[in-house]
């Protein structure tokens, strides 16, 4: 069986959910990061990285008690793409791949996380989710793709990264692979 890290991306600054941090926000009791960060927990992904950044020291006190790895982002600021790469060079040299998981998907359960899991034990080097047609995340990244995705730049993920030739495509029963919350609103 492979060995898969996860890397939870908990570093934005939620400027479109307003004033407050979204990962913070309550969701069903918890803060909505706790919830996902619980659920990975849940799986065989081992270990469990957290790349912070805005609000590092609020996030880290949310996951108070968790057995998780944290990676600083200090560059949080410019993009995606630095949180991925936080997160990358952070992954022990043994784990043969990351599923990275984002901190404001709290739908995601550990059923869909062992789902894509066993599909890249099964089918292939990168495996994305998708629900009706529609991708969506968490993705699993064999480490033969980490040096590419290194070289990301700005507010992008791993998509540059996506082609027909090495993504196997996983179809999900749930629309939670779809589901992230950028606005208060949406948390209702």
């Amino acid at each position: 069986m492979s060995n898969i890290a996860g890397i939870v991306l908990a570093a934005g600054t939620s400027s479109r959910f307003g004033k407050a941090n979204k990962l913070l926000a309550d969701w069903h009791g918890q803060p909505m990061l706790r919830t996902v960060v619980e659920a990975a927990l849940a799986t065989d992904l081992d270990p469990l990285i957290v790349v912070t950044g805005h609000e590092s020291a609020e996030v880290q006190a949310v996951l108070a008690g968790l057995g998780v790895i944290y990676a600083h982002n200090a560059g949080y600021a410019s993009g995606q793409a630095g949180s991925l790469k936080t997160g990358v060079l952070a992954v022990p040299e043994h784990c043969d791949g990351a599923m990275v998981l984002l901190g404001d998907m709290p739908r995601v359960c550990p059923g869909d996380i062992n789902i894509l899991l066993d599909a890249f034990e099964n089918k292939g080097s990168i495996v994305v989710p998708h629900y009706h047609g529609k991708r969506g995340n968490p993705v699993v990244i064999g480490r033969q793709h980490f040096a590419r995705l290194a070289e990301i730049e700005g507010d992008k993920g791993a998509r540059a990264l996506l082609s027909r030739d090495n993504v196997a495509s996983v179809e999900m029963e749930s629309d939670a692979v779809l589901k992230d919350f950028d606005t208060p609103e949406g948390l209702s």
